[in-house]
């Protein structure tokens, strides 16, 4: 393989024993579908580029991961895309079972390469809505004070799942108490959860 990273084999020979073979497979077909891309770590994981990044790889203790970053833009990969069940284009990784066919990775990288040189972009995606799970407990007690109403009315939908969050963790009905008090406190000033924490 030409344009190989010694960093990228450092970051294989570390990886668990059942992610070793998927990531230098992975990397084998990286070189054969764009033997001019090149290798690079960033974010503390390989990635493979050529004008521009075509995807990247990471093993975990317990599974592997693979991403092509145009993989909306690529023909046929959507029938492999599982990326709800983790980070990457194929989900879950835990064997070499686990990854399309070898013809068609090295396709896939074959077009990847071909839109970076073209210098076609990805569209953008719509960003994902904000889930906050509010507890009833806490949204009454908002709502029977103005002051801490109105600034949770002016949240943006983070700052209130912030809250939410902190409410749903407390670990006893004491501990949830005592922080639903404290955050009524922190509304009616008009403050987000980490407002400790922000710049001044």
């Amino acid at each position: 393989m030409k344009h190989t990273n010694p960093l990228v084999d450092e970051y294989i020979s570390n990886a668990q024993p059942f992610a070793r073979p998927i990531l230098k497979h992975i990397r084998e077909l990286m070189h054969k579908g764009c033997p001019e891309l090149t290798e690079t770590m960033k974010w503390g994981m390989p990635h493979f580029e050529y004008h521009g990044v075509i995807g990247s790889m990471a093993g975990f203790k317990e599974h592997a991961v693979f991403g092509f970053w145009k993989q909306d833009l690529i023909p046929g990969m959507k029938q492999y895309i599982k990326e709800k069940e983790a980070m990457g284009s194929w989900g879950r990784i835990t064997s070499l079972e686990g990854i399309p066919p070898d013809k068609d990775i090295i396709e896939f990288v074959r077009v990847a390469a071909e839109l970076n040189e073209k210098g076609i972009k990805s569209p953008k995606r719509a960003p994902k809505p904000v889930v906050v799970n509010m507890p009833e407990d806490f949204m009454s007690s908002i709502r029977a004070n103005k002051k801490a109403f109105e600034t949770y009315d002016n949240f943006s939908p983070s700052n209130k799942r912030d809250y939410a969050d902190w409410i749903n963790d407390a670990k006893s009905d004491e501990t949830r108490q005592q922080r639903i008090e404290t955050a009524i406190e922190w509304m009616k000033e008009g403050k987000p959860r980490m407002w400790k924490y922000m710049k001044k």
